[in-house]
């Protein structure tokens, strides 16, 4: 009996345990050295696996327990063969898009100057082709025959357009989104008066990150169909609008002096502020307590709005309170006609 074990496991397991306890030893050297070129690469780990895979794919070829059937799908048998076979390409596949989009694809990006939209844009559709690829590689190498899935295709089919209505119009939705590019990877929006930056644009949903570093998950179709505010699409220019009003006793045009004043010693704190178009001050009209003006200013960078708009009104305030200038607040008088005597007369004994 035990000379049976022994003859067995040498026979068919003494050399992949070797290779296996040699891989074990050499893939942490193996990475080691691989991240020093690319830096936070698992890539010599799954080297080790891919190539540990093929060894044992040669070692036990033709051997009975890989190809025995073990579940069966009509005239399709499921074994073990077909399992590792399909593990290795749809993972080698995977392995090697992300390792292209983050290696060779920049370089390619970079001599061309693409924007960071178009990079998302080209890394989602290269990768969604490889996968396809590979899918179509493991179903041909096992010997998959997809007419006898049409059968399936059609029961799917029926499943989509009745029950998958949602996830079918958010992934078309979202290779409109990728093609069309209302929105893209990097652009400030605002979404229901929530304003952030695009940072993931996935099959079924797109990923905004919010000012306050919150992440807000919007289905795709919302892009299409909902109205959006893109502040950097197209040109990423934008006017600044910064709304004022003072007394009635000021002088109109001292005030329009100071707040050009005010725009033009922002422009020289900050470079995204622009000269050209030039700052301009609109005398809105006469409101119910003050006299309304807006200070205009035109930004080059969308994503400082709110600070470049906080730094103007501390600089408006301060300048107002240097000059004498009132900034006028709403008021209300209480005239009191008549009082009653008995409560009057309460108030005096106590």
């Amino acid at each position: 009996m035990i000379e049976s074990v022994w003859l067995f496991i040498n026979h068919y397991l003494l050399l992949p345990l070797i290779v296996l306890a040699g891989l074990l030893v050499l893939t942490p050297l193996l990475n080691r050295v691989i991240r020093k070129k690319l830096p936070g690469s698992q890539f010599g780990y799954w080297l080790s696996t891919y190539s540990y895979i093929i060894f044992i794919l040669t070692y036990y070829q033709g051997k009975r327990f890989l190809t025995y059937p073990f579940i069966s799908f009509g005239k399709f048998d499921v074994n073990l063969n077909l399992l590792i076979v399909s593990f290795f390409v749809l993972t080698l596949a995977y392995h090697l898009s992300k390792a292209l989009t983050k290696q060779f694809l920049p370089t390619v990006y970079s001599r061309y100057h693409l924007d960071i939209g178009i990079q998302y844009t080209f890394n989602r559709l290269f990768h969604y082709v490889v996968m396809i690829i590979a899918v179509l590689v493991t179903t041909s190498m096992v010997g998959l025959d997809l007419s006898a899935l049409t059968v399936f295709a059609g029961v799917l089919g029926v499943g989509i357009g009745f029950g998958l209505q949602n996830i079918t119009s958010n992934f078309i939705s979202g290779i409109i989104l990728l093609f069309e590019r209302p929105i893209k990877v990097g652009d400030r929006v605002i979404v229901e008066e929530i304003i952030g930056d695009v940072e993931k644009i996935n099959m079924r949903a797109t990923i905004i990150r919010s000012i306050n570093n919150e992440h807000i998950i919007v289905p795709n179709s919302y892009f299409l169909e909902e109205h959006v505010v893109n502040r950097s699409y197209a040109a990423p220019e934008m006017r600044l609008v910064v709304p004022v009003g003072v007394s009635y006793d000021s002088d109109v045009d001292k005030v329009a002096a100071l707040l050009m004043s005010v725009a033009e010693e922002e422009s020289n704190k900050h470079d995204t502020i622009l000269t050209t178009p030039e700052p301009f001050v609109n005398f809105v009209g006469f409101g119910e307590s003050s006299l309304d003006f807006e200070l205009f200013i035109w930004i080059q960078d969308p994503k400082q709005y709110i600070r470049i708009k906080s730094s103007v009104n501390f600089n408006i305030f301060r300048t107002f309170n240097q000059h004498a200038i009132e900034i006028p607040f709403p008021q209300r008088d209480l005239h009191v006609r008549s009082i009653d005597e008995t409560l009057l007369n309460d108030f005096k004994k106590h």
